[in-house]
């Protein structure tokens, strides 16, 4: 890997960010999917227990968060994850971690444009503009192509091509309307809340079970699917480049906009149980708004349909950001082709997102929500456990270096992320993990073949 100042004019970003816009990219990209559309399919997976499943998958978020916040500070650099692997174990483990990261970005982009899909289809259903069952939904859903995902990627990755700071600061106005929009539905629904419909509170039980319909449910079962609501934070530390004072700004970033979601999310998840029977709003594609209009208020469930449609964007933004820099890092590092590693004048990566475009576009436009979660998850998992084993290895190897956020308790946390993200992946549906293990060793030969021939580190490739 390069250092910074090894770095030729081109392959470089431009420090433009501040902690408000990193707190803001954190909490644009933790609330939004996981909580708008994906609280149905854990309820479906745990029934009310779910709330149960989001303090789980919060926990071990939040351990992965400190160690995140800690590395992030010590190696201030673009790539995140993949970056704190090449620096503290070496290159092939990080091109192990980045191919997973690839994984998790592309497919959360995706699935984020697949929920905003449904949000967007329902706000404009019984209107001139109503879209068509056959263009918003993909092949497995009786459809031709989700034309709604695919057509956010596309404006999003033309902001992002416009300007760093210009999308980060659009994505904090679009945050504070998502925001709002999440009071006004705990603000409407308490007033219906009902302690009867938390019971049974465990319907499924909590470990991992496959139930006679095939389905795999329990609370940890959704907690494996809807811990995708609040990862986010590790978008984040792949802005390290380009925060103004990185070492203060990204550990504020990273802590901060953790704290908020997660009381953000216990909140709403509490009054949408509480408002109705979970099983009236399971697996539905925009179950808030749903559970609004099962309650007679129309304009409410109007105003947060339309809050998820102008606002879900600033997950995909986030995630599209963070998916973006992590393919500049690899080709830069000449794991992917170097050509891609190039800025244009506006100091913004163009030909690594309009790739990315292409990739998550693809995904968006054919497969469904629950599917995309899953896969997505395994990648995520794969990633935080990295980052805590990295910090972890530092704790031994340079205890004395300089941390400008040291993690608290840092062999409880670090052990408590590990084990944590491992026995959610264990409890992926098993079809999740096959595909997983298929897609990291498919990476694995691409590596050898390719990647560790051309590398930085494999060719002694000069900067450029």
């Amino acid at each position: 890997m390069l250092a910074d100042d090894e770095l030729a004019p081109e392959h470089r970003l431009t420090r433009s960010l501040g902690w408000p816009h990193l707190v803001a990219l954190g909490v644009g990209a933790i609330v939004g999917t996981g909580i708008l559309t994906l609280i149905g399919v854990g309820a479906d997976k745990a029934g009310p227990s779910v709330i149960l499943s989001f303090a789980i998958a919060g926990l071990i978020c939040a351990c992965a968060a400190l160690a995140y916040a800690e590395m992030a500070t010590m190696i201030p650099a673009s790539g995140s994850a993949y970056t704190y692997s090449y620096v503290v174990i070496g290159e092939l483990i990080a091109w192990i971690v980045g191919w997973s990261l690839i994984l998790e970005y592309s497919l959360v982009v995706s699935a984020v444009a697949v929920g905003w899909s449904g949000y967007a289809s329902g706000f404009l259903s019984g209107t001139a503009f109503a879209i068509p069952d056959v263009l918003a939904n993909g092949p497995e859903l009786g459809g031709l192509v989700n034309l709604p995902a695919v057509f956010i990627i596309a404006v999003v990755a033309g902001l992002l091509i416009y300007g760093t700071r210009e999308s980060a600061t659009l994505n904090a106005l679009l945050v504070v309307v998502k925001v709002i929009a999440l009071i006004v539905f705990v603000a409407v629904t308490l007033p219906y809340f009902d302690p009867a419909n938390f019971d049974p509170f465990m319907p499924h039980g909590f470990p991992k079970q496959v139930s006679p319909d095939g389905v795999e449910r329990g609370v940890m079962a959704a907690a494996a699917i809807i811990f995708f609501a609040f990862y986010g934070f590790d978008a984040i530390a792949t802005a390290a480049e380009e925060a103004r004072n990185p070492g203060r700004d990204l550990a504020i970033g990273i802590v901060g906009s953790m704290l908020a979601c997660v009381l953000i999310y216990m909140a709403v998840a509490a009054a949408a149980i509480g408002a109705i029977s979970y099983t009236r709003f399971a697996n539905s594609p925009e179950p808030l708004a749903l559970i609004l209009r099962e309650l007679g208020q129309i304009g409410a469930a109007r105003y947060l349909a339309a809050s998820a449609v102008i606002a879900l964007p600033t997950v995909i933004l986030a995630f599209f950001y963070g998916q973006s820099r992590i393919f500049f890092v690899m080709a830069r590092d000449r794991l992917l082709p170097a050509g891609l590693a190039r800025v244009s004048k506006r100091g913004t990566p163009v030909r690594i997102t309009l790739f990315t475009a292409v990739i998550v576009g693809l995904i968006a436009g054919i497969f469904p929500l629950a599917e995309i979660a899953a896969l997505a998850n395994a990648g995520t998992l794969a990633a935080f456990v990295a980052v805590s084993v990295c910090m972890l290895i530092m704790r031994r190897r340079a205890p004395d270096a300089p941390r400008k956020f040291r993690t608290p308790l840092p062999w409880v946390v670090g052990l408590g992320a590990i084990g944590g993200c491992l026995y959610l992946f264990a409890s992926l549906p098993a079809k999740t993990q096959l595909y997983f293990l298929l897609w990291n060793a498919g990476g694995i030969v691409f590596y050898l073949l390719y990647g560790a021939r051309r590398s930085v580190a494999g060719a002694g490739a000069p900067a450029r």
